[in-house]
């Protein structure tokens, strides 16, 4: 190892020689991104390993790497492709099936690779909320089906905080698919026979329509008698499943090329990525097919019903004691981190101050005497006396609103480093007279809610759109001091709160109320740390349907607004979506991109473009044109003094 290379780049090197000897492809091409974890074709992206390489999080991105160089050496897309089912539930069991097979045999063959697979889940499980799930007609059935055939085809017990709710399914799905299940065991080397049981155990769980009178094929028959019957058995069905699967595909690159983003190249690859940890990441979880016409074009964004959405301070949530404790954990975990955002919002303040200092006019007829120049007079008794006055300052009266997403994927460190960076910002920037308001968003219910009952009751009309309960919270108003919304913020902490994310309105609603303010200059700041995900929503709607609406909300804002938007992304592009954005890898870097980032900004002119079209734009019902700043006359000297 050279003196200059890091332990870091050390274990990446190793890592992905670990990844291609395993996926016996001496060209597989590993890299290292805050989008990983993703497989397109040869190229597998892992995310960045932790600076503390002994850690479980270590473990976990050395399973990450073994699932996609597993799924390199011994998947299959065209076969995958031609048995999956049509039906989005039956699509999930198979792809979790499959991916169950392909983790099998790494971790059957290989001790480490069984441990590392094992960390894998135990996150996934934490991040799903799987330990958390109450009702289990609410529970994901593919995860659970996944664990169950993970058990029978290694070995290995579901994970302890996934266990509970795999035991009170286990009745159930035996009772309907356990002699199915059985007959995986046998053919976890052989992909095509394990592809038509895996379609016989979701026909079982009544999870395919599209399978209810596809007669079984026999494991023992030729490939190519097996390749005919299926064909015959599925008649057009399959034929149309597979155009259809190959113009989302089609239609997907599309918009990836003319949206510049970095989307899966088709639904194969991002199908792929089923019920493993890729899956169970938010912000990659792969698009699903639209199965009202993928032909079609997709439907305007709507919402079925809003009754059930509610927009809540933190107080309504939790009862002040419980609060005051919250708090007090959010301090005690984030002491020393609480330290170095600090010296980072000081290093803010010093700047904002700088910008606020008085300046003055020199060399004037009359005014204040200006002492700095008697000197002057001293030299040459003939020069006049000079004088000052002190002009108004030019820092514009602003607001900053802090939108913080509240998904379950911000569990842990990143939502409480979230929480303290608020905090630290808004004790910062209310020194500076600028104000600060603190949001939150996330949904009421997993899996729908009211929204999908009622849907449900109502016959499961085609394309409903939105289809979950949306929960917007005020963590602290612009008005209102820091000291009185402090121990809002650890609402954050509270179990059971972080559900789903739907992000286009949460922003819509943002900017509605920095609209609404008098403020000269308003700046709009969202900290995410992935795409929009609904299981709900996505499961009756395209796969893109919510990422298509935020796309129109950010090119709304971005174009027409006055209000100036940023987003930081933890772990996860944004770049793809704001025009101004940043991300951030480690959590710990969150503080001094929120930061640096108010600091650019505050330390630049506003868009030029954007003050264009706020003032040439037509008035719209939820938009205000931006005041226009008046020019002053030329002086004769202007310094600033600190």
């Amino acid at each position: 190892m050279s003196q200059k290379e890091s332990p870091g780049e050390v274990f990446k090197r190793a890592l992905a020689g670990a990844a291609r000897s395993l996926a016996e492809q001496p060209d597989l091409e590993v890299v290292f991104s805050g989008d990983g974890p993703s497989l397109v074709g040869h190229r597998a992206i892992l995310p960045h390993p932790p600076r503390e390489l002994s850690g479980p999080e270590t473990t976990r991105i050395r399973g990450l790497a073994d699932q996609l160089a597993l799924r390199v050496a011994h998947h299959d897309d065209g076969v995958h492709v031609k048995a999956k089912p049509r039906s989005p539930e039956g699509t999930l069991v198979y792809d979790a099936l499959e991916q169950a097979r392909i983790e099998a045999i790494g971790a059957n063959a290989l001790v480490g690779v069984r441990e590392n697979l094992a960390a894998v889940w135990e996150h996934a499980v934490q991040r799903k909320g799987l330990n958390q799930v109450v009702d289990a007609a609410s529970a994901p059935i593919a995860d659970v089906v996944a664990l169950m055939v993970r058990e029978r085809l290694t070995g290995s017990a579901p994970p302890a905080g996934a266990k509970a709710l795999v035991d009170s399914l286990r009745a159930e799905i035996e009772a309907k698919a356990g002699p199915d299940l059985d007959r995986l065991t046998g053919a976890i080397e052989d992909q095509k026979t394990f592809a038509r049981i895996a379609r016989a155990v979701v026909r079982d769980l009544s999870m395919g329509d599209d399978l209810a009178d596809a007669p079984e094929q026999d494991g023992q028959d030729d490939e190519s008698e097996d390749g005919e019957a299926e064909a015959s058995s599925d008649g057009d069905g399959d034929e149309q499943s597979q155009q259809s699967d190959s113009a989302d595909g089609e239609k997907a690159r599309r918009e990836a090329e003319s949206a510049e983003s970095e989307l899966s190249e088709g639904d194969d690859d991002e199908t792929a990525q089923s019920d493993d940890e890729l899956d169970l990441t938010d912000g990659d979880r792969p698009a699903r097919p639209n199965i009202n016409d993928p032909g079609r074009p997709e439907p305007a964004y709507k919402i079925f019903t809003c009754e059930h959405d509610e927009i809540v301070s933190a107080e309504e949530l939790c009862e002040p004691d419980e609060l005051t404790r919250l708090r007090a954990y959010l301090d005690q975990q984030l002491a020393s981190l609480s330290n170095v955002v600090s010296r980072l919002a000081n290093r803010l303040q010093r700047k904002l101050l700088a910008q606020q200092n008085r300046a003055w006019s020199f060399d004037l007829e009359e005014g204040m005497l200006d002492v700095a120049r008697l000197t002057r007079v001293i030299v040459d008794p003939t020069a006049p006396l000079s004088f000052k006055q002190e002009e108004e300052t030019e820092f514009r009266d602003t607001v900053v609103g802090l939108l913080i997403d509240n998904s379950g994927s911000m569990r842990g460190r990143p939502i409480m480093v979230a929480a303290v960076c608020a905090d630290i910002l808004a004790r910062t920037l209310e020194r500076c007279a600028v104000k600060v308001e603190i949001l939150g968003f996330t949904t009421r219910a997993w899996k729908g809610g009211a929204a999908r009952d009622e849907w449900l009751k109502a016959g499961k009309p085609a394309s409903p759109g939105r289809l979950n309960d949306l929960r917007h919270i005020i963590y602290k108003s612009a008005d209102a001091p820091w000291r009185r919304a402090r121990k809002n913020l650890g609402l954050m902490m509270r179990e059971g709160l972080l559900k789903e994310n739907i992000d286009g309105e949460a922003l819509m609603w943002a900017h509605q109320r920095l609209i609404g303010r008098s403020e000269q200059r308003r700046i709009l700041m969202v900290i995410s740390d992935g795409a929009p995900v609904d299981d709900s929503t996505l499961s009756v709607n395209s796969g893109h349907y919510l990422e298509r609406h935020l796309r129109r909300v950010i090119a709304e804002i971005e174009g027409k607004s006055p209000v100036e938007l940023i987003a930081i992304g933890i772990g996860h592009d944004v770049t793809r979506y704001y025009r101004r954005a940043v991300t951030i890898v480690d959590v710990e870097q969150l503080g001094g991109a929120i930061t640096e980032q108010l600091a650019a900004l505050f330390e630049e002119e506003p868009r030029a473009a954007t003050r264009a079209s706020a003032a040439l734009l037509a008035p719209l019902p939820s938009v205000q044109a931006r005041p226009e700043i008046k020019a002053k006359a030329p002086r004769p000297v202007r310094e600033t003094v600190p």
